[in-house]
């Protein structure tokens, strides 16, 4: 990534720009969307409930996997030893509230909205083995474990590095998470002890969080998307789901960063040099994206094999055809031109302009990959009021954990950003003895 020389503030310029009070219309406009959104799919619940938990489902799909992935990039930071995110990078930390959230709304989901989701529930599929992949039991433990597992590291990797920050600046956060905070920093030692300890344990739980991820929503694609069509499988499929949640995970980080930058007048802490960066990994990443969808779909054009076919082909017909085109359009083509400049990603107005357009695009993917599978050949699309309103509910849910996680802990990564002991990491040393490793670990 960059290699522009980083600022070096003192702890207290740091605290006085990042930890300026969020309005609280800013939480009072998110729990009147989530408020919508809850009140939409009850009234849905109703009037037309197959129609109110599909959208209940294609929505957590794009939600949880976004702030997953958004965890996942946190990690990649550690294991990279990246230096340049530093005074950004806890923006998105703050994904990692949303997931126990979602935890429980999936709870729900496969406890209580199963019948009205999944078509194993009422239709047998087409071959043993999947007779015994979708036995409701099977299907549910292993779903609810992947995703408590990848919450429960995602969880432990954000913990760690928030307390290193609690652990020096106690006060840093909103009044009614004090106790919180000061359980953080039980048990915390001197700076640099601390500092070489968080480092050492994040970086394995980098690694397994890294595999858990790949792993974990692997298995919750097939089960969860994927496993909407019974007759459809693909090897690829998991992959090309989870980077679709890594894509919307950047261009979502990419305008916070904007919006924090502006509203914390935070110009001499967060430079233009980190816009370009973001858009390099947005253009790379809409790249790869597209790469594995292209990938995809010609691997199974050139199979021609019916039980393959038939998923890109439902896309490809009416009345699913323009809205399939319309997202390809908005998550590919649109940010890959958009932003193949140097000036298009340092440029504020076209770095937020393709990357919304990219997150928008994305969320009608999540919508084609659930909604085509369930309605088939519909004589119209089934979209309008209940999936708009109940994605309110969850934009509105997902800022209010958001703003919750921003208001109780330090907004920025002061130790790493001012420590003297800060560049030690790149050597890394045993945390107890403070001798320096014979090899890196």
């Amino acid at each position: 990534m960059s290699l522009h020389p980083q600022p070096v503030p003192t702890r207290e310029e740091l605290i006085a720009v990042y930890s300026k009070p969020l309005p609280k219309a800013l939480g009072t406009t998110c729990l009147v969307f989530a408020i919508i959104g809850a009140l939409a799919f009850v009234i849905g619940l109703f009037v037309d409930p197959d129609r109110a938990w599909r959208a209940y489902h294609f929505n957590w799909l794009y939600f949880t996997a976004l702030s997953s992935a958004g965890v996942m990039f946190v990690a990649v930071q550690r294991i990279t030893t990246a230096r340049w995110s530093r005074p950004i990078i806890r923006f998105m930390e703050g994904y990692v509230a949303f997931l126990p959230v979602a935890l429980l709304l999936l709870l729900v989901s496969v406890l209580l909205g199963k019948g009205h989701i999944f078509p194993w529930t009422h239709e047998a599929p087409p071959v043993p083995e999947k007779v015994i992949w979708f036995n409701a039991g099977f299907l549910t433990t292993r779903v609810l474990l992947s995703f408590l597992v990848i919450t429960a590291l995602s969880l432990w990797y954000i913990y760690t590095s928030v307390r290193l920050d609690v652990g020096l600046l106690p006060e840093a956060g909103a009044r009614w998470a004090a106790g919180l905070r000061a359980r953080m920093r039980a048990g915390f030692r001197d700076e640099r002890r601390e500092l070489h300890s968080t480092h050492s344990i994040q970086g394995k739980l980098a690694v397994f969080l890294a595999l858990a991820f790949g792993y974990g929503w692997t298995i919750l694609a097939f089960d969860l998307s994927m496993g909407l069509s019974l007759h459809f499988q693909s090897t690829l499929y998991g992959w090309w789901f989870f980077m679709g949640g890594w894509l919307c995970s950047l261009t979502l980080f990419t305008n916070l960063v904007l919006a924090w930058r502006r509203y914390l007048h935070a110009d001499a802490l967060i430079g233009e040099n980190h816009f370009h960066d973001l858009g390099k990994l947005c253009f790379a990443f809409t790249a790869f994206w597209g790469y594995l969808t292209f990938g995809q779909y010609l691997v199974i054009w050139y199979g021609n094999m019916a039980e393959e076919t038939h998923w890109p082909r439902l896309r490809l017909i009416q009345p699913w055809v323009g809205l399939s085109v319309t997202a390809v359009l908005m998550v590919f083509f649109a940010p890959f031109f958009g932003l193949l400049s140097r000036a298009a990603k340092t440029f504020h107005p076209t770095l937020s302009l393709f990357t919304v357009i990219s997150l928008v695009g994305m969320w009608l993917v999540r919508y084609l990959e659930v909604y085509p599978s369930l309605y088939g050949e519909a004589a119209h699309t089934p979209f309008g009021i209940w999936e708009i309103a109940i994605a309110l509910g969850y934009i509105g849910l997902w800022g209010l954990c958001y703003l919750a996680f921003m208001n109780a802990f330090p907004r920025v990564r002061a130790t790493l950003m001012t420590s003297p002991y800060r560049d030690e990491v790149q050597v890394p040393v045993d945390p107890e003895t403070m001798e320096p490793l014979p090899a890196h670990e």
